[in-house]
């Protein structure tokens, strides 16, 4: 249980890590009511754990120490969705109506759908 604690921590540190640069790169490119960092790093991280499963079921080349550090450490690292609920009461706390729906919407409507690309791409391969 702790080898797998630490091997998730270690996940964890990288997706954390690059979520955080990620953020950072898109605060320095220019500050605007849409949390365009955090819309990216979910929409990403959706994709990612989609291949990742996708991998798990279908070869089965991901072992379970793997599935670990990639979907419960990096991933979880990595996905922001604390803050995509803080991004989206921010939005309604500023009466930014408009960027709620569309951030909200395109969220999960865009996740599910990269999820689903990501598992299928393995399945098909």
């Amino acid at each position: 249980m702790i080898r797998a604690m630490l091997i998730a921590g270690l996940g964890g540190f990288i997706g954390t890590c690059l979520r955080f640069l990620t953020g950072k790169l898109f605060h320095v490119a220019g500050a605007a009511a849409f949390p365009w960092g955090t819309f990216t790093v979910n929409l990403v991280g959706s994709f990612v754990i989609g291949i990742f499963f996708g991998l798990a079921e279908k070869t089965h080349v991901i072992s379970p120490s793997m599935n670990v550090f990639l979907i419960t450490g990096f991933c979880g690292g990595f996905t922001t969705f604390s803050s995509f609920s803080d991004d989206m009461f921010l939005l309604l706390q500023q009466r930014h109506w408009l960027s709620f729906g569309l951030y909200v919407g395109l969220s999960f409507t865009l996740g599910l759908l990269l999820v689903w690309l990501g598992r299928s791409l393995i399945k098909a391969a």
